[in-house]
């Protein structure tokens, strides 16, 4: 016999199949897109002290290459997320 929690999920008294993976797909999405935001708001912050203190500007210049691909891939992540709708 099956337990609640391995049932799918009801409203109004129907069960809604293959809902769970949509979901467990989306709340993995939003956490990559988390990581992400945190990822490229800490080479901002790196980015930003190498230029206070002096660094080499060759090095400032490949954090920032990182930094847009981080961006690159957020937009990515959030297309899936938050598809375009043609109104």
């Amino acid at each position: 016999m099956p337990r609640p929690a391995d049932r799918a999920p009801r409203r109004g008294g129907f069960a809604f199949e293959g809902t769970g993976v949509a979901d467990q797909e989306q709340a993995e999405l939003r956490l990559q897109l988390a990581r992400l935001r945190q990822e490229h708001s800490d080479f901002d912050a790196a980015i930003e002290a190498m230029e206070i203190t002096g660094c080499d500007r060759l090095q400032i210049q490949r954090m920032k290459k990182k930094k847009l691909l981080i961006k690159d891939r957020l937009q990515d992540l959030e297309d899936q997320v938050l598809p375009d709708i043609i109104a």
